[in-house]
């Protein structure tokens, strides 16, 4: 062939080529895309496969590697079979696209997986594959390792195992908590290990283990042994010294897994213990205070401790300190005592919020100048004794305000006795006075006054208004005074009201006296029908009776009473009186009870108002009659008929109101007749009649 056959073939050939880029399209890169995802969980015996698409030119050679191992080697779409290594055969197999399938895949196909894509002129493409073959995890188990865990031990290691299934993820939880590596845990893929075991590792631990098909969770408990700790001592009751005679117990307590055993030593001999290590001392004497030795076992580690006990054993002083203030020196000072006698030593007494400069031994006074500063100030004796270590208070308080009580009784000659009470709350005990008005009272036959000054009682007492006097009780101590007035007052209801039962058969009537108010007794009153009564034959009557009659009388102390055997178709009054001696009060507001209807004042308001009512209305009518009859009386008078002559004449006066001058002599003018025309007829007119004499002549032709 020439060398322009030659040209013209090669152009041929680039024309041919070009004509195939323009119908298939221009694509001169080898690409190669997974099928999924490039991590791929498989479980034992299954069927997976490596998907991956080829393109951009035909027949590249298509190699897949297992990690760094060649395994599959094919020319994409030749029929000559692909070359798998005879190791894999039965379970590798490459599909016409290029993806790699397994078949019944087992662990050790667990690997890297890399296809690469080489065609002649192009460069060489590839894609990587995770494989991971997992199975179902099954029978987890945890080993510890030293077998005991031991407090202190510098390592303490808990290793899992399972019988099927491999975990890809493994967390260790401590009482809930999720283990995170640090100075104290230290988190494998097999084993959790923890550094310098100690108490507080004591506890649940639990192990999760998974992997993408499985997920298992495994509990365990671990008991760290420990102790015994410092041994804790004690007696009880807990006091520094016991009394000769006393009962105490003596206890041994650490803390320690297993619980440690306890047991005393005394005077080089072991003492016999109760159930729980403590020794029980009864009616002990002084002979057996001294050094008491515990010994405490830990019965799996061996471990021992000691710790000694010193029990003093005295004599006490008897009961309790006792505390008090008295007024002296004219009730000015106070004196502030405390008294605890007895005991061996004497018990040392001292008042340390008022003074740290003296004290004394069983019994101690300390006298000090009253002041406001004390007032309600809590003071405290503190008693110091070997034994027992104890205080008593006492606070000082001015008298404080308070109300006095009237109490009023009758003696044996009949005669009112009223007490007054004025107990005032104060310490030291306030000294009260008496006084009636301006004048101080004393021991004598009326009055007379309490030992403690606090009651005074007025015997053969009047309840004239002379006798209703201001009493006055003045209370006073070193840190104060407090007086009140008290105005007796006679026989006086507040206060009453009834209360009738459902049936109305049956009233409770109650009532209320002031405080200060002198009173024996009460008079309880009734109006209206009698109470009922029951006859021979069973049945019932009743006897109106007028006005207010007493029904029951009650002791000055009662302030309620029931009424009973009420007619509830009747109406009834009641009312109060309140008596001192022979003295009566003024009676309670009045209460009623009954069908509804008008009560009796309003029943007797009525019965007085109509017929003052009527009389005023007769009176008023009376009145107006008689004014009516005077205005007629001075309007009726006697009247004459007006001539027409007149009539006519006296409408053409150019001006009847001037005075007529032809009138001397004394007359009277003639009456206005313009103003009398408008009332009568034309043809019967009249005036009234003039009470003068009759005009003379002269008058009558002046008018023709």
């Amino acid at each position: 062939m020439s060398s322009d056959q030659f040209g013209v073939h090669k152009w041929h050939i680039l024309k041919l080529i070009l004509l195939i880029f323009m119908i298939g399209g221009v694509n001169c890169d080898l690409t190669i895309s997974p099928l999924g995802p490039s991590l791929v969980n498989t479980t034992v015996g299954s069927n997976v496969t490596l998907g991956v698409t080829i393109s951009g030119v035909p027949d590249p050679v298509v190699t897949w590697k297992m990690g760094n191992l060649p395994v599959v080697t094919w020319t994409l779409g030749s029929s000559v079979a692909p070359d798998i290594a005879i190791d894999h055969r039965d379970v590798l197999k490459i599909e016409t696209n290029g993806s790699l399938t397994f078949r019944n895949v087992s662990f050790v196909y667990s690997n890297t997986y890399t296809v690469e894509i080489v065609k002649s002129g192009f460069k060489t493409v590839s894609a990587t594959f995770v494989l991971k073959v997992y199975d179902y995890i099954r029978n987890v188990s945890v080993n510890i390792k030293p077998d005991d865990a031991l407090e202190g031990a510098e390592k303490f290691t808990l290793q899992y195992s399972t019988l099927q299934g491999e975990a890809d993820q493994w967390r260790w939880y401590f009482n809930s908590v999720e283990i995170q590596n640090n100075s104290h845990y230290t988190v494998g893929q097999k084993s959790l290990v923890i550094h310098q075991l100690n108490r507080n590792d004591t506890g649940p631990y639990t192990l999760v283990l998974t992997n993408p098909f499985s997920t298992v969770t495994f509990h365990r408990n671990i008991t760290v042994l420990y102790g015994p700790d410092e041994p804790m001592l004690g007696a009880s009751p807990s006091q520094a010294f016991f009394v000769s005679g006393d009962t105490l117990s003596l206890s041994c307590q650490a803390d320690g897994v297993p619980q440690p055993s306890a047991s005393w030593m005394f005077g080089g001999q072991t003492l016999p213990v109760s159930q729980g290590g403590s020794l029980n001392l009864t009616n002990v004497q002084t002979s057996q205070g001294g050094i008491y030795t515990c010994v405490l076992v830990n019965v799996n580690t061996g471990v021992q401790r000691k710790r000694n006990l010193t029990v003093n054993v005295y004599e006490s002083p008897a009961a309790s300190p006792l505390c008090s203030v008295n007024a002296v020196n004219g009730n000015v000072d106070l004196q502030f005592h405390c008294r605890w006698p007895g005991g061996t030593p004497e018990a040392l007494l001292s008042f340390p919020a008022l003074t740290n400069a003296t004290s004394g031994a069983g019994d101690f006074n300390l006298t000090i100048p009253a002041s406001q500063d004390l007032n309600g100030k809590m003071v405290l004796c503190r008693a110091n004794h070997p034994l027992r270590q104890t205080w008593c208070n006492i606070t000082a308080t001015g008298p404080a305000k308070f109300l006095p009580m009237v109490l009023t009784t009758v003696d044996r000659e009949g005669k009112i006795v009223v007490t007054i009470h004025c107990n005032s709350q104060a310490t030291p005990k306030a000294m009260v006075t008496w006084s009636k008005g301006t004048e101080l009272l004393a021991n004598g036959l009326q009055y007379q006054i309490s030992v403690d000054t606090a009651q005074l009682n007025i015997h053969d007492f009047n309840t004239s208004t002379a006798q209703l006097y201001t009493y006055t009780c003045n209370c006073s101590n070193p840190l104060g005074n407090n007086g009140i007035k008290t105005q007796l007052l006679g026989p006086t209801i507040s206060d009453s009201s009834l209360f009738p039962n459902k049936n109305g058969t049956i009233v409770t009537m109650t009532w209320e006296v002031p405080p200060t108010s002198v009173i024996t007794g009460f008079d309880i009153q009734m109006s209206g029908p009698d109470l009922l009564t029951v006859t021979k034959n069973g049945s019932r009557r009743k006897r109106a009776i007028e006005g207010f009659r007493s029904i029951q009388q009650r002791p000055g102390s009662s302030r309620s009473t029931d009424i009973s055997v009420l007619d509830p178709k009747s109406t009834y009054y009641f009312r109060v009186i309140p008596i001192a001696g022979r003295t009566q009060g003024e009676p309670s507001a009045v209460q009623r009870i009954g069908p509804g209807g008008l009560s009796r004042p309003q029943i007797i308001g009525l019965a007085v108002g109509i017929p003052c009512g009527l009389l005023f209305l007769l009176l008023l009518i009376g009145l107006i009659y008689l004014c009516v009859y005077c205005c007629r009386k001075k309007r009726q008078q006697n009247r004459y008929p007006v001539p027409r002559a007149v009539e006519k004449v006296a409408s053409t006066q150019p001006d009847v109101n001037t005075p007529n001058h032809l009138l001397t002599g004394g007359l009277k003018p003639l009456p206005d007749y313009n103003k009398m025309t408008s009332q009568a007829a034309p043809a019967e007119r009249s005036i009234p009649l003039p009470t003068f004499v009759a005009p003379p002549p002269v008058r009558t032709a002046t008018i023709v």
